[in-house]
């Protein structure tokens, strides 16, 4: 019974593989050093890691492409001694990252203090 019941939630797995492979585009590895190959790695896991919890706290609602693809586009100008200003298109998607994070930056500008104090309040979690 135990094997079967892991069986059954193997495609979990190879999807996870699949989304490392592609989405993440951790191969191939250009890494000789065995510290580098591991701490590439590392860091793929843990940007899986973060993703799988996005992706359930936004209830399997949007495909793994279109959560990456919100991530990479909000993109910020920086305004010097003033904050940052959003460069990015604002949609269903951002709208609801910003929601279950508790914080927004789809503003006009996002001053120097509240971006502080979003990396603060990111820490605490």
């Amino acid at each position: 019974k135990s094997i079967l019941r892991i069986n059954a939630r193997r495609w979990e797995i190879e999807e996870s593989f699949r989304i490392m492979k592609s989405d993440f585009r951790s191969r191939p590895v250009y890494l000789r050093r065995e510290d580098r190959i591991r701490a590439h790695f590392l860091t793929c896991f843990l940007a899986l890691y973060i993703y799988r919890i996005l992706e359930k706290r936004l209830q399997e609602k949007y495909t793994t492409s279109q959560i990456l693809d919100t991530l990479r586009n909000m993109c910020f100008m920086e305004i010097h001694r003033e904050g940052y200003i959003p460069a990015y298109k604002k949609t269903v998607i951002s709208d609801a990252l910003h929601d279950i994070s508790g914080f927004r930056t789809d503003y006009e500008i996002v001053t120097l203090s509240n971006m502080r104090k979003i990396i603060r309040e990111s820490k605490k979690t």
